[in-house]
């Protein structure tokens, strides 16, 4: 498997491999990594996957994109991953060995529960497995990284429970000072381990995601203290999602001649990356319906034709804060595929959003091409959410958390007769609770590994959002020579 960067060219003989795009995050010249091609899946190849267990299909996914991890390796590490152990927090009823079990609202309206993970959220799908790929790498190689990455919710508590004790490596992860949740403050500041370190940064996520990418771009500094990366700009990330496409897909249908669409909350664009990249393999996917909340930078592109992120003062903290991103990583991704894969047009379109401007495609030949892709879009407020939240309570008895009703509210909309949708159920209710009380009046169930978590102690720098500041922290955790034993 060949590799390119979004914003360049890999010349013969020269693409990384895997492993060196896993510990290298973003590209040299600033893109994201991709294939040079999308494998295509046989007919047959989809008929023998429909039966397999979560990771053996995960398995069999991953080898097409990775072939310098033995193949036996590879097993041991998806079976170590994917394991009813891990995922064990399904809804009562569910078969916690389905990893990623579906359960169907009414005939053709499905949630695909990707939350029962460690941390209560989908990032653990892919989080669980990086952390296992980051250790067999840097033991293989006999050295060290030091991840540097940004949350807004959930990515930052699903890597530190992934990376927590890993052999090698140190989390430096950057979230907006008190926008998240307690439930997700709490789980993040309250880990110990001493190869972990919180930093909240007087800002919004996009202030903390800028940082990353800034740190990231200096490569002397990358260099020096081996900086990598595990929000989804990192490929490995969007890889380990196609999984669930697939599987949702089996579960949903009858047959490989059937059509399905999925919804999706979204804010960085790397869950319905995921999707389009399932697409793009030949998985009979008929619309990826993107949900944006009131951050809707997204969905006005996919409306309009213009991306147009906003700054730091107009992207509005919101009751699904996961999603309050106005800047999305991912979508130089889709923009690369759109454009027919030439680096010079993406180039040109990112320099104007680098130095906080935006593009417009109206009028061009992407545009007409954007049908092909499958994508329709819309947004939801917070009444939408408070409103579909009680709808799926009243109507099934089930708590949904806020994601997920954006989700559900905009998949609706863009549902299509006789094709399955399924809604991407990306938290549990409790991660949320603030606002599951004030949509129903009680509180979300609690598992019981999470009961009092925010009364533990918790251990987190807040500082201004200055690369500066945080280099200097980096530099100075890394003197001390705190990793993961």
């Amino acid at each position: 498997m060949r590799y390119l960067s979004t914003r360049g060219t890999v010349s013969q003989g020269s693409s990384p491999a895997f492993s060196d795009i896993l510990l290298g995050g973003l590209a040299p010249d600033g893109g994201l990594y991709l294939p040079e091609s999308y494998p295509r899946i046989s007919a047959v190849e989809l008929a023998d996957w429909r039966e397999l267990p979560y990771a053996t299909l995960a398995l069999r996914i991953l080898q097409k994109f990775i072939d310098d991890i033995p193949a036996c390796d590879l097993k041991s590490l998806t079976d170590r991953t994917y394991t009813a152990r891990t995922y064990r927090h399904a809804r009562p009823g569910c078969d916690a060995s389905d990893i990623t079990p579906l359960t169907t609202l009414e005939p053709g309206l499905h949630l695909l529960e990707l939350s029962n993970g460690p941390t209560l959220a989908f990032k653990d799908m892919a989080m669980q497995l990086l952390g296992n790929l980051f250790e067999y790498v840097l033991a293989k190689r006999k050295e060290t990284i030091n991840i540097l990455g940004a949350t807004s919710g959930d990515t930052g508590s699903a890597a530190e429970y992934a990376m927590r004790g890993k052999q090698g490596v140190r989390v430096f992860m950057l979230s907006p000072h008190g926008l998240m949740s307690a439930f997700q403050r709490a789980q993040m500041y309250s880990l110990q381990e001493p190869n972990i370190f919180n930093i909240a940064i007087e800002g919004m996520f996009d202030d903390c995601q800028d940082i990353v990418k800034a740190v990231s771009n200096d490569a002397d500094f990358k260099a020096q203290y081996k900086i990598g990366a595990v929000n989804s700009i990192n490929w490995a990330r969007v890889l380990a999602q196609i999984v669930y496409y697939f599987k949702g897909y089996f579960a949903a249908t009858q047959g490989n001649d059937e059509q399905v669409s999925f919804a999706v909350p979204s804010g960085n664009f790397g869950n319905i990356c995921a999707g389009h990249i399932a697409r793009m393999m030949g998985l009979p996917i008929a619309r990826l319906v993107l949900a944006t909340n009131e951050n809707d930078v997204l969905d006005e592109f996919f409306r309009t034709g213009v991306y147009r992120p906003r700054g730091t003062a107009d992207t509005w903290v919101t009751s699904s804060p996961s999603m309050d991103i106005s800047k999305a990583s991912n979508f130089e991704r889709f923009i690369f595929d759109l454009v027919g894969r030439d680096p010079a047009v993406v180039r040109e379109l990112w320099a104007k959003v680098d130095a906080g401007g935006s593009f417009d495609l109206r009028g061009t030949p992407y545009m007409a091409r954007l049908a092909d892709f499958g994508f329709v879009s819309g947004k939801s407020a917070h009444a939408d959410r408070l409103a579909t939240i009680r709808d799926v309570w009243q109507k099934h008895r089930l708590m949904i958390d806020t994601h997920t009703a954006d989700a559900l509210k905009v998949g609706r909309e863009h549902r299509a007769a006789g094709i399955p949708l399924i809604v991407l159920e990306t938290a549990q209710p409790v991660k949320f609770a603030e606002t599951i009380q004030e949509a129903l009046g009680c509180d979300p169930a609690r598992p019981k590994d999470f009961e009092g978590m925010e009364e533990l102690p918790q251990r987190v720098e807040v500082m201004p959002a200055d690369t500066r500041r945080v280099k200097d922290f980096i530099v100075a955790h890394c003197q001390a020579g705190q990793i993961g034993q």
